[in-house]
């Protein structure tokens, strides 16, 4: 997995001010009252595209240069649209964090069987690449909630409870999370992921085809876990496909003997 987050922290004040609307406005300097020139527009989609495929590729600690290559052009005209890595990175956050929630929302309600619903969920978000793009602060909420919620033992979404006898806490980073990350529990992004896909795994918990002690934290790794980062597409395709066959095994209940 490239998930880092060493450069998620410095950025918060000017990340605030990064539109998230698609209305052909410039998304990087805050809303504008005219639409950017035609070559300004271009510009921009190429190099939130470049962004997406560099931290897919190279995980979001992936210098700016990168992307400026990847979209070719200069690295100036990147700091135009985002003032620093930080913005750039929050929006591309924001925006995968905004598309698996819609891929959760849809398995919902369009599968009327709980294990149907999760497994969907994951093989759509899983093909779509957001393994190697999940925002960090995503998954600490996720491990944070369920720790919290083990301890005061209250049923509430997106916390999940976790019994003592489930092993050591998970723990997918090993740096003290920063401030901002701390309060990601604030962002609505965020919260409504945790939310959604609470629901999937309630569902099939209670349906008794997921194992009891399956978390939303287990879920969003399987996501991150099942997303190897191979040179060819047709490979990744085949080993991402496999590898969550694999997953999806271990996550299903089993009758006890």
């Amino acid at each position: 997995m490239h998930i880092q987050d060493s450069h998620w922290t410095s950025g918060t004040a000017s990340a605030s001010a990064v539109a998230t609307s698609g209305n052909g406005r410039d998304m990087g300097d805050g809303p504008r009252s005219t639409p950017l020139r035609v070559d300004a527009q271009r510009n921009l989609e190429h190099v939130l595209r470049a962004a997406r495929e560099v931290f897919g590729e190279l995980g979001y600690g992936a210098p700016m240069e990168d992307v400026a290559r990847r979209a070719r052009v200069g690295v100036g005209t990147v700091y135009r649209r985002f003032p620093s890595k930080d913005v750039l990175v929050r929006r591309i956050a924001e925006e995968e964090t905004s598309r698996l929630t819609d891929q959760a929302r849809s398995a919902l309600g369009q599968e009327d069987e709980p294990w149907s619903a999760l497994s969907r969920f994951l093989r759509t978000s899983v093909a779509s690449g957001a393994g190697r793009l999940l925002p960090p602060q995503v998954l600490r909420v996720g491990v944070a909630d369920e720790i919290a919620g083990s301890r005061d033992d209250e049923a509430r979404v997106p916390q999940q409870r976790q019994a003592a006898s489930t092993g050591p806490e998970l723990r997918l980073v090993e740096q003290r999370p920063s401030p901002a990350e701390e309060s990601a529990a604030d962002d609505p992004g965020a919260v409504a992921l945790l939310e959604v896909v609470g629901r999937l795994v309630d569902r099939a918990r209670a349906a008794g085809e997921l194992r009891p002690d399956v978390t939303v934290s287990d879920v969003l790794l399987v996501i991150a876990t099942a997303a190897p980062s191979l040179p060819d597409a047709a490979q990744q395709a085949a080993a991402s496909s496999r590898l969550l066959d694999i997953l999806l095994e271990g996550l299903r209940s089993r009758p006890t003997v």
